[in-house]
């Protein structure tokens, strides 16, 4: 069984930063892609970035400059760098592991709750 335990959430203000982490334990497979989440309140969940084993990342347009996705294979931690935040960027936060190539959405770990201040 996978677990995903992600860390780093809170509250900032407007323009501040914040970092993200999840850390994957139990057998995850070897060609995977990690990934970020938000769900704001009343919204659907929504992409923020992924990132592949290779490295070959994709990001969502509204972060695209913002945020950076990187990951350690060896840790099995997935990391999410966020800058300049915006009041628009509070949401839970959810980290994500699925296989490569596959159309099952993976795992997800509980969430963490990202609140930026105007």
């Amino acid at each position: 069984q996978v677990q995903l335990v992600e860390s780093g959430g809170g509250l900032v203000q407007a323009g501040g930063s914040l970092r993200l982490s999840c850390a994957a334990s139990g057998s995850i497979f070897s060609a995977n892609i990690m990934g970020w989440y938000r769900q704001a309140p009343g919204k659907q969940r929504e992409l923020v970035a992924t990132i592949t084993t290779a490295g070959t990342t994709n990001y969502a347009d509204s972060v695209k400059g913002r945020c950076t996705i990187s990951r350690d294979n060896a840790k099995r931690t997935v990391f999410l760098q966020m800058n300049s935040l915006k009041p628009e960027d509070t949401a839970v936060y959810y980290c994500n592991v699925r296989p490569s190539g596959s159309p099952w959405p993976g795992y997800w770990g509980q969430g963490t709750q990202v609140t930026v201040s105007s």
